[in-house]
């Protein structure tokens, strides 16, 4: 795209704006004839990845701004009406909208409720910010046919984005997402209404404590020992960070009903955009954590919880012998949920008929075989809980009954009625979980040890290669292109026994030309590598920053001759810090 298409592009997207704040900013940039960033601003239009829209805020067809959030709405609105065109004439759609606590988003939110009601849709609009696990519950409450959550989950301050549900509570997927795309790309008209006119013509309907009544209640619903927690509740004193997010109110409201002890990190309670207190609001960095380790030391916190921006992430820290916050991992705590949940199910006679979890893809397999033990099977899809959710219904509909799903960036699922990651439901769990080991007289990080001991220790790590701006994006695909012509048969001294090229669908042994169809799960850009020690690594480019990720996970197995669990961690330890040395530079 030459610079005269490019500052085409930039004259109609200032003509079309109506905030000035970016209209400002993309003309101090041709008046510093500043092409590089231009490019940047315009050399695409943001298109849905694996969490819908997602971008920097700021002026621009490559940008998160109000101009953008309408094509988007608009283009979505089509849609709907012409996938449901009996319920769009009979005036019956409906839309329900939430909002996290980024800059913008109460704006984009409000944008986005106006552009659905002036194209027929009653729409439903949370009067303040909330939880995107609460978005996902009320589309179903209220039977919309759509939702979007304005947030940009962990991303770094500068961030927002525009999360697109379907009618079943979960993000939307292929083909849908395509046809959406289609649509916002031929939108030449936006359609908008006045707040007060829709108001007063019944399409925008505020909500609040009718819905969050009923979510907490829903998360309440999925506890099973209501005696353990009135007996031993105050036992557990509990450090929660919200990350200057949407969760306090909820994660407050449900663990103080259930008679935890909950002290909230006092400079991270409040909802802030800028995230002042981090860098980067994710649950998944330890720095992000520091404040409230630190507070959950000095007041003997038997656990430390946590939640990103919108709530649907959840991270936990146990305190181990020492009176030190221990960081569980996302894969960890998904393996003590997936036993917990089994053996829960079990106890209360409540395990269905072929029960079944989901896990992603770059999750690690120790979930499979604590699942196994309990006689439940598990399935696998690609990243993102869209794909589980999608996956969910899959085997449903093909007769087994899904219970629970997660990834290892901690992301967590329960049940059916949410359709998307849930970080209030997990806290909750979480708690209750805590409790029913210590009544066995075991911290989770005791529970954690007998897993390792009986299923395997597994140990991980994630890299992430950042790679941002225009270029950015030709890096990655040049690095991705790279891996497949040249593929990789050692890592780190080990040899690579199977690579699965899940873009390609196919598996193979790097040494040989013979490659055999391996299609289960959509296409996607990623690259598996199968180790001859049982590590598996994963590479694909994020589907929501400009980064590609390399996931590491290495098990080591104990045996009668070699049950000694500290040492299996420190061989595990080393193994994966030599595959994180071997991949860990310029991989163009």
């Amino acid at each position: 795209m030459d610079s005269k298409t490019i500052l085409a592009s930039a004259q109609q997207y200032m003509a079309e704006e109506n905030d000035p704040t970016f209209v400002k900013e993309v003309e101090a940039l041709i008046a510093e004839n500043n092409e590089k960033e231009l490019f940047d601003r315009f050399y695409r239009t943001l298109e849905f990845g694996t969490g819908g829209l997602r971008g920097m805020i700021g002026g621009g067809t490559n940008r998160m701004n109000p101009t953008v959030i309408k094509k988007a709405t608009q283009g979505l609105a089509d849609y709907i009406i012409e996938t449901f065109p009996e319920k769009a004439k009979s005036g019956a759609l409906k839309a329900v909208i939430a909002h996290d606590s980024r800059r913008y988003s109460d704006v984009f939110a409000e944008a986005t409720a106006l552009i659905f009601a002036a194209n027929g849709f009653t729409v439903y609009l949370f009067s303040a910010l909330r939880p995107t696990p609460e978005l996902s519950y009320a589309i179903r409450k209220l039977g919309c046919d759509t939702g979007v959550v304005v947030t940009a989950s962990h991303n770094p301050p500068q961030y927002n984005g525009y999360k697109a549900y379907w009618n079943d509570g979960a993000q939307v997927i292929p083909p849908h997402d395509k046809g959406i795309i289609d649509k916002v790309n031929a939108v030449t008209t936006v359609k908008m209404m006045n707040r007060d006119e829709a108001v007063k013509a019944g399409k925008l309907i505020i909500i609040d404590k009718e819905i969050d009544e009923q979510y907490w209640e829903s998360v309440k619903a999925k506890l099973h020992r209501g005696d353990l927690i009135k007996e031993m509740s105050k036992s557990v004193k509990i450090v929660y960070t919200p990350l200057h997010g949407t969760g306090a109110m909820h994660v407050e409201k449900v663990l103080g009903s259930m008679g935890f002890n909950v002290l909230t990190v006092p400079e991270q309670r409040e909802p802030d955009g800028n995230f002042p207190t981090v860098s980067y609001p994710n649950p998944e960095d330890p720095a992000a954590l520091k404040m409230a380790i630190e507070l959950a030391e000095k007041e003997g916190a038997d656990i430390l919880m946590a939640t990103d921006p919108d709530a649907d992430r959840f991270a936990s820290a146990v305190k181990d012998e020492n009176g030190k916050m221990h960081l569980i991992t996302g894969n960890q705590m998904g393996a003590l949920f997936t036993d917990y949940i089994c053996l829960t199910a079990k106890e209360f006679g409540v395990m269905p008929e072929k029960p079944a979890i989901v896990r992603s893809i770059v999750t690690s397999r120790l979930c499979d075989r604590i699942a196994e033990q309990y006689g439940v099977k598990t399935f696998e899809c690609l990243t993102g809980f869209k794909w589980i959710c999608n996956k969910a219904d899959e085997i449903s509909n093909q007769g087994y009954h899904y219970i629970y799903g997660f990834e290892e960036s901690y992301g967590y699922n329960f049940g059916m009625e949410i359709r998307d990651k849930d970080g209030i439901a997990a806290s909750a769990i979480c708690a209750e979980m805590a409790l029913y080991w210590r009544k066995q007289g075991k911290s989770l990080l005791e529970r954690l040890d007998e897993l390792f001991i009986q299923y395997g220790c597994f140990c991980e790590t994630t890299i992430n290669k950042v790679f941002p701006g225009a270029e950015g994006v030709e890096i990655m695909n040049n690095m991705m292109a790279k891996l497949r012509k040249s593929p990789l048969i050692e890592i780190g001294g080990e040899e690579v026994w199977t690579v699965w090229d899940v873009k390609h669908s196919v598996l193979y042994n790097p040494r040989t030309p013979e490659k055999t169809s391996a299609i289960y799960i959509p296409v996607s850009d990623v690259l598996r590598y199968f180790l001859g020690d049982g590590t598996t690594i994963s590479i694909r480019p994020s589907g929501t920053e400009p980064k590609i990720k390399i996931y590491i996970i290495h098990p080591e197995f104990m045996s009668e001759n070699n049950n000694d669990l500290a040492a299996a961690k420190k061989r595990a330890e080393e193994k994966v810090e030599r595959f994180t040395r071997s991949l860990n530079y310029d991989l163009r």
